[in-house]
């Protein structure tokens, strides 16, 4: 969107009584259909598509597991036995892909939604220019795996008796495909609904940019709430990671009046993580280069703050992040 256009829209939003001065909160306004109710009906489509997959896997699973020994009644006490590929006896990245594919349908879903009941493109609940900005999404991508990848190897270096190397050449490798193709599926189905989508629809509900920012970050905090590292270690220790590490990425979006940096670091963190470690209650259990028995939640966050402190400085400079007020209207 070239500077011209950049005005023209920042003028429809002071000339018009919705109180936006966000391109990215006005490239939810003025495109396509934007009836409150309708984007109520396109997250249920979505999650539709969601559950339907489940629906299908459940199938193969529950198979899986019964012929690995599980009962139903473990089943019914515990569904995440049945995301163990150890106990239901299924090859890690075959299980990696079935869970992957629930992504697949949603953004599927999704799709058809903004397409058919709002009119909308994805574009237009990916950036508020008039391109997706790829740069920055490789940018931000090569930031966060950059750190992630130097703490493991410190990690390592520091404490090698609490991590060990389990790479296998055969494994890795079918684990690289799976996880290349399908984990930018999974980031940017959860960027495109949580920091796009709604981020735009609770802003036409709230007329403003905070409501978004605090509801989209609690959301995104209780679709986690359920991963085993959560009720492994509790939600009272587990919650606060998933909603800060929700509101981090919704400030840059509002900051930057696009989601493609904060799709680059998630996906960065999602496929990164599934490669380099592994720990026992692992929300991907993949056949990566280190497993890990060693799980401090309450550490790993401290030292997410910092990453993300580093990554925020990096991003503030080159982009010049500096306007707050867009994080308000």
């Amino acid at each position: 969107m070239h500077t011209m256009e950049i005005n023209e829209n920042r003028e429809l939003a002071s000339s018009n009584p919705f109180p936006f001065n966000n391109l990215f909160l006005i490239k939810g306004y003025v495109t396509g259909k934007n009836q409150l109710w309708q984007y109520a009906l396109g997250i249920l489509i979505a999650f539709s598509g969601y559950l339907l997959f489940q629906l299908v896997m459940i199938v193969p699973l529950i198979s899986a597991a019964t012929n690995n020994g599980i009962s139903m009644t473990e089943i019914a006490a515990n569904p995440n036995i049945l995301f163990d590929p150890e106990k239901v006896g299924m090859n890690k990245s075959l299980l990696l892909a079935l869970m992957m594919g629930m992504f697949v349908f949603t953004l599927l879903f999704l799709w058809l939604a903004i397409k058919f009941i709002q009119q909308k493109t994805f574009t237009s609940i990916i950036t508020g220019f008039e391109k997706i900005r790829w740069k920055r999404y490789f940018f931000s991508f090569g930031i966060w795996g950059s750190l992630i990848t130097v703490l493991t190897i410190v990690s390592y270096l520091i404490a090698p008796q609490d991590i060990e190397v389990r790479f296998n050449a055969d494994q890795f490798f079918i684990l690289l495909i799976v996880a290349v193709i399908f984990i930018p599926i999974q980031t940017a189905t959860e960027e495109l609904i949580f920091r796009g989508y709604l981020m735009q629809g609770f802003g036409l509900a709230f007329k403003n940019g905070i409501a978004p920012i605090i509801i989209t970050s609690v959301l995104f905090g209780l679709m986690h709430a359920s991963n085993p590292e959560a009720k492994a270690h509790g939600l009272a220790i587990m919650m606060p990671y998933y909603i800060f590490f929700g509101a981090f990425l919704a400030i840059i979006t509002m900051l930057d009046e696009g989601s493609e940096l904060a799709m680059g670091i998630h996906c960065a963190n999602n496929l990164l993580s599934s490669l380099l470690v592994c720990s026992k209650n692992s929300v991907l259990q993949t056949d990566a280069i280190f497993y890990t028995a060693v799980e401090n939640p309450a550490g790993e966050f401290f030292i997410w703050f910092i990453m993300a402190s580093v990554c925020f400085f990096i991003l503030f400079k080159k982009y010049k992040l500096s306007n707050w007020k867009l994080l308000i209207r």
